[in-house]
């Protein structure tokens, strides 16, 4: 299947993200540490100008550690000061308020010329689907500023929350890209379920996560089934079995047992593991 979703609310949200630009000193762009590269919306690069960029890395407990740091060190590469967060356990989150007003020191300084000291920076918050923005306002605040949900869309309008006397925050709704590049990005984010799993095919997307482990960590999957990947389709008939996720006569029922593996894999019940390795995006193979 195809893999595609920008349905008329995002149209929307993305024209008001670009109108709401103007009232902002910087955007804290959200990324998935699983994908940190297929996550990232490149409309930003248009739309954002000069604005100063951070990349908040969330849910780095859920990727490998020498993926994070080289994703980490690959941005601020670029010039965007990078934060490893994991939202769900308040870790790493000390670090991003510092790094935002690093980022806008010269504006800081600027609206201290102005006689504006007591001038809070303003921060716009972006990110896919669900990858975890309300979740990380919540942190971040220390209260329920932000509505949160676990599946992608939930957040409908924008909102501003102010977090101390030096930074406000502006909260968007995800918005995705208007067009995936390559369908490889797609498949992706469909695997951490930023695409609504009522678009797509799991047992279709279970055997895509699956050649991907094949090709990249074929022992992956030891621990948790006691298998190894060869054969994606056998690979998941052994699955059912194991899973007791058989219909009548003993045949696999593939739907179930995809739901299954992707609901591990998004929950951490098969380990850490980052998906966006090297990228064709930067000169690279995926």
């Amino acid at each position: 299947m195809t893999y595609q979703w920008f349905p008329g609310h995002m149209a929307k949200a993305l024209r008001q993200m670009k109108n709401d630009l103007k009232l902002v000193d910087i955007v804290i762009e959200l990324v998935d540490a699983r994908v940190p590269v297929s996550s990232a919306n490149p409309v930003l690069d248009d739309i954002a100008g000069e604005k100063p960029r951070v990349v908040v890395m969330n849910k780095a407990d859920m990727a490998e550690d020498d993926w994070n740091f080289h994703w980490k060190a690959h941005y601020e590469k670029l010039g965007r000061p990078t934060v490893l967060c994991d939202s769900r356990n308040k870790r790493g989150f000390r670090a991003v308020i510092p790094t935002v007003l690093a980022a806008c020191h010269e504006r800081i300084e600027r609206n201290k010329r102005r006689g504006l000291k007591d001038k809070p920076i303003r921060a716009m918050v972006v990110g896919v689907p669900n990858v975890g923005k309300s979740t990380f306002i919540n942190a971040l605040s220390g209260k329920r500023a932000a509505k949160t949900g676990n599946r992608p869309g939930v957040t409908k309008g924008m909102q501003w929350i102010r977090l101390n006397r030096e930074l406000e925050l502006l909260d968007t709704p995800g918005v995705m890209m208007p067009k995936f590049e390559r369908q490889e990005t797609g498949r992706k984010l469909a695997i951490i379920g930023s695409i609504k799993d009522e678009l797509i095919i799991p047992e279709e997307l279970a055997m895509v996560f699956l050649r991907w482990l094949a090709a990249h960590e074929p022992g992956f999957l030891q621990e948790r089934y006691g298998l190894y990947v060869d054969d994606p389709l056998k690979t998941l008939e052994e699955i059912a079995v194991k899973r007791g996720c058989l219909k009548r006569g003993g045949v696999p029922d593939y739907e179930r047992t995809a739901r299954i593996l992707l609901d591990d894999f998004r929950n951490l019940r098969i380990g850490r593991l980052t998906l966006d390795r090297e990228d064709e995006q930067y000169g690279r193979e995926s």
